[in-house]
């Protein structure tokens, strides 16, 4: 099975969708997962499982020996922002020394590979305007001190190339209703369901997002291993930042049940920007991408995953 393209995390929200866009260009394609994670069912011969613990050294050098992958997808890690604050540790251990032994092992097999980062925009430093890859840094939770990690392990690499990817908020099926539009899609279906009372709970409606639908972010990812420059970081966007609120009055407004809104002090992060917006002109310019599905797409098609979901439980 060597020479297939790689992608770890491959169970995750964003990997997952990758590794679908993968084989549908690629005869096939390698996809790593946790092992502590439990057995992946293979339902498609076209991909390639494998269980590698990447805070185990060991296990990563060999399992990048024996694969000599044609290009790694770097999407394992610990995500969610708000659960840094409470376990600051994981991010730090998953994020910068899975990362650094994923790419010690690629340099250890001799691989001239290219390895796209998937690193998060929030290594910026907070700013009412939209963020440019020159933009100053400085991290304001311990995810983002991690991510901020992964870049400066991915700089001291010399002897094979390495894309930085520097995601916003992305959004879509199939994500963790730890984050927030997947969260008021999760409590819509359970209204709507009778699962719960009519009350949907939030935090701060205030915030402004750049939200880019995950199906467009994987495909930068794949763009950035064919087009990018090595070495150079690249903002993943839409250049637009959304209103928290307004997003959940879109989500709303496909509501089959009337509904309540009610504050809740217990979803309001320690340290929240009020802005996030990037700037999408690097990798728009030198890449050739752009997002191209409609936020008010990528909100019905979550909504609908949250019904069918709740669905299922019921049955």
């Amino acid at each position: 099975m060597a020479g297939l393209p790689l992608v770890t995390g491959a169970t995750g929200f964003a990997g997952g969708y990758l590794v679908e866009q993968l084989v549908e260009r690629e005869p096939a394609v390698a996809a790593w997962a946790n092992p502590r994670g439990g057995p992946v069912t293979a339902r498609d011969p076209r991909i390639a499982w494998n269980a590698v613990d990447l805070l185990d050294p060991a296990a990563v050098r060999d399992a990048i020996a024996a694969l000599r992958p044609s290009v790694v997808y770097h999407c394992a890690g610990a995500a969610d922002v708000g659960t840094s604050w409470i376990d600051p540790v994981t991010p730090l251990k998953v994020n910068a020394l899975g990362t650094h032994h994923l790419l010690d092992a690629v340099r250890l097999a001799g691989l001239s590979t290219a390895v796209v980062l998937a690193g998060s925009a929030t290594v910026y430093r907070a700013s009412a305007n939209a963020l440019a890859e020159n933009s100053p840094i400085g991290p304001a939770s311990p995810y983002g001190v991690s991510k901020l990690a992964q870049e400066m392990l991915a700089a001291r690499v010399t002897s094979f190339p390495v894309f930085l990817a520097r995601p916003f908020n992305h959004a879509g099926p199939r994500q963790s209703p730890a984050f927030v539009t997947s969260s008021f899609a999760r409590q819509i279906a359970e209204i709507e369901a009778g699962v719960v009372p009519p009350v949907l709970s939030v935090g701060n409606l205030d915030a402004r997002r750049d939200i880019t639908d995950v199906r467009d972010t994987v495909r930068a990812y794949r763009m950035l291993a064919e087009g990018g420059r090595p070495g150079r970081s690249y903002n993943i966007c839409s250049g637009r930042a959304y209103r928290i609120g307004d997003l959940l009055e879109m989500l709303l407004g496909h509501a089959r049940a009337p509904i309540r809104i009610a504050s809740d002090p217990a979803r309001l992060r320690p340290s929240d920007h009020p802005v996030m917006l990037g700037d999408p002109s690097r990798v728009g310019t030198e890449v050739g991408w752009q997002a191209t599905i409609p936020i008010e797409d990528t909100l019905k098609d979550l909504l609908d995953y949250w019904r069918l979901r709740v669905a299922v439980a019921r049955a």
